[in-house]
């Protein structure tokens, strides 16, 4: 897992330059938690950590520019946000 998430951090990383290392950690960490949480209430099998590396990957694709800009009241989410 050590090597996935480090993969996808950079990756991240390459998409958001405004986010450190750490912070891009985070949000993988937090992103591949959350999918697979997500996933397991409603109800689907468990798709494997290649279809969960599938949809951090999209997500990053989509939304990795962005999300230092992000604003949630998810407690999850919450030490992500940018300080101002």
């Amino acid at each position: 897992m050590e090597d996935r998430f480090g993969r996808l951090s950079r990756n991240l990383l390459e998409k958001n330059q405004n986010l450190t290392y750490e912070e891009a950690r985070g949000w993988i960490e937090g992103l591949w938690e959350d999918f697979e949480a997500t996933r397991a209430k409603a109800g689907y099998e468990y798709g494997g950590k290649n279809r969960t590396e599938e949809m951090v990957v999209q997500w990053i694709k989509s939304y990795g520019p962005k999300l230092h800009e992000y604003e949630t009241m998810n407690p999850k989410f919450q030490h992500l946000k940018k300080k101002r």
